[in-house]
């Protein structure tokens, strides 16, 4: 499996200002063969590169980072066609569609620039990188990171490393192939996960991961982000972009520390993971405003690939359910009724009389209907996608 980590580069100052000066020559080149490639509606890699490789050389890159600033404008711009072609930026003949080929694709003089074997070196014994700059060479650029991921790095990293710079930091991110472990076929179970606001993940096991304090601390965000953009002011807008990387970041921590926690009990246990197909959850909820707010902004999708990724490395097969009544089911007979749930934390079961508190419920019901699944032979394949740790 595909996994994507990065490190935090430690540069001196001379070496933070050749990289600085690196990356913008080449994103600089980007925006001019993005021109180039726009205005000729040449936009294939090796189009571009009979347009223009001899002037990229003469910009100041060297064979490779020229040969990757082309083939880096080539997929924005067959990235760019197949939106449109999905239709995710309008429909055609909507003015939102016809703003997408009105003009070049740019690149931020930050963005991120890859670069290959030939131009960045590791060595992992010093925890120093040697890459190519517009400056010449520069070696024993020092980096840091969680221990576990620089010995995954040195172990399986394939392929290129992506250089950028975020809030005056500099990073390396690269794709790591992870050899999986063997998946367990004969699972014991399955652990239901209920995904929810009040309670975050509710497991069949009996561990809940409360998120009322996190919940207040979001509706605290909330506020500060009405006020600053009410505010308007540059600084405000400054603020807000800062406090969003903040709140982004502090969801992917909740996240990841639930997931752990989740597929570590379901492999010490011998047991699978169940959890519910919320596919268009936000189409389908009727909700009120508040509740709407709290449903739309929390990252349930990527609490369930952070579980579905883990698990897939430990081994441990997943199952997605049909989410239809879980909360409304009575885990002790097959009754369902609205009337179950007469509040947010309670089920009490209008047939058999059987009450428990209502998430717990659910993910009894989630766990059972995975078992069934698995029973029929009706696996579910964890998401490949690559994720950042």
């Amino acid at each position: 499996m595909k996994l994507v980590l990065q490190v935090k580069l430690l540069p001196t100052l001379e070496q933070a200002a050749a990289l600085d000066a690196t990356l913008r020559r080449c994103n600089e080149a980007a925006n001019w063969l993005s021109a180039e490639a726009f205005a000729r509606r040449v936009t294939s890699r090796a189009g571009l590169q009979a347009l223009a490789y001899g002037d990229l050389r003469g910009r100041g890159l060297s064979v490779q980072p020229a040969l990757h600033v082309l083939r880096k404008v080539a997929d924005a711009y067959t990235a760019s066609q197949a939106r449109a072609k999905a239709r995710t930026c309008g429909k055609p003949g909507s003015q939102r569609y016809a703003k997408v080929p009105a003009k070049p694709i740019t690149f931020r003089a930050e963005a991120a620039q890859p670069f290959d074997d030939r131009c960045l070196s590791w060595q992992f014994g010093a925890t120093t990188v040697s890459i190519w700059t517009v400056a010449g060479r520069m070696k024993n650029v020092a980096f840091t990171g969680h221990p576990e991921h620089v010995e995954l790095l040195a172990r399986h990293r394939r392929g290129e490393s992506d250089l950028l710079r975020r809030n005056g930091q500099w990073f390396l991110i690269s794709t790591c192939e992870i050899p999986e472990n063997e998946k367990n076929s004969r699972p014991e179970g399955f652990v239901g996960v209920d995904l929810g606001i009040v309670n975050l993940a509710t497991t069949s096991t009996g561990q809940r991961h409360s998120g009322r304090r996190l919940n207040r601390r979001r509706a605290q965000d909330r506020k500060l982000r009405a006020k600053l953009q009410c505010k308007g002011t540059r600084s405000a807008k400054r603020r807000a972009r800062k406090r969003a990387g903040s709140e982004a970041r502090r969801t992917r921590d909740i996240n990841h520390k639930i997931s752990k926690s989740i597929v570590a009990e379901a492999q010490r246990t011998g047991r699978g993971i169940a959890l519910e197909n919320l596919g268009g959850i936000r189409e389908r909820a009727r909700l009120k405003k508040p509740q709407r707010v709290a449903l739309h902004t929390w990252a349930f999708e990527q609490l369930g690939r952070f579980i579905a990724y883990k698990a897939e490395r430990a081994g441990v097969p997943v199952v997605y359910v049909d989410p239809a009544h879980t909360s409304r089911e009575c885990s002790r007979c097959p009754h369902i009724d609205k009337r179950n749930r007469p509040s947010q934390a309670v089920f009490a079961c209008r047939s058999c009389g059987f009450v428990e508190h209502a998430d717990l419920n659910a993910s009894h019901n989630i766990a059972a209907r995975g078992w069934r699944m698995w029973v029929c032979g009706a696996r579910s394949v964890a998401p490949a996608l690559p994720l950042v740790a």
